[in-house]
């Protein structure tokens, strides 16, 4: 089974992700996929434009792969903005959505503490799509935090 994990950047979704799966679950978290290809020290959340280059085609091929083995293990992939064209893909894959959400205030908090500056215009973008009348119509499985 699929299972799309989407929500602002600094919401939890890779906590979400460790306190739900399990060992022989394939997992595709941007950020961990970046700092396994950084150097020694790199910065969890803060990488260059060519390392975010690798990592995405990276992100993408294991996607394509991960597509073939749903029937044999269960892939958590996080998306925290998917497109329309992304969303009509994971509905054919009968993939479950899990939105993590544990509001705006804490998100922007977590943002100012522990991330990024550029970080709070991508959670405001979030926040605005999600004020949008049904921008996709593949109900949510799950809300948590």
């Amino acid at each position: 089974m699929l299972i799309i994990v989407t929500g602002p950047p600094a919401a939890g979704k890779s906590s979400w992700i460790r306190s739900h799966a399990k060992p022989t679950d394939v997992v595709i978290d941007l950020d961990l996929m970046a700092l396994a290809m950084s150097g020694p020290g790199a910065d969890h959340h803060n990488h260059s434009d060519t390392l975010l280059r690798i990592v995405h085609a990276a992100r993408w091929a294991a996607i394509r792969e991960a597509e073939q083995h749903l029937a044999k293990v269960d892939v958590y992939l996080i998306h925290t903005q998917p497109s329309a064209k992304a969303m009509a893909k994971y509905r054919r894959l009968e993939a479950k959505v899990v939105t993590v959400d544990p509001g705006r205030d804490i998100v922007m908090q977590r943002i100012a503490d522990m991330r990024q500056p550029g970080m709070v215009a991508v959670a405001t973008r979030w926040y605005r799509q999600r004020r949008r009348p049904s921008q996709s119509a593949m109900p949510q499985a799950s809300r948590e935090w």
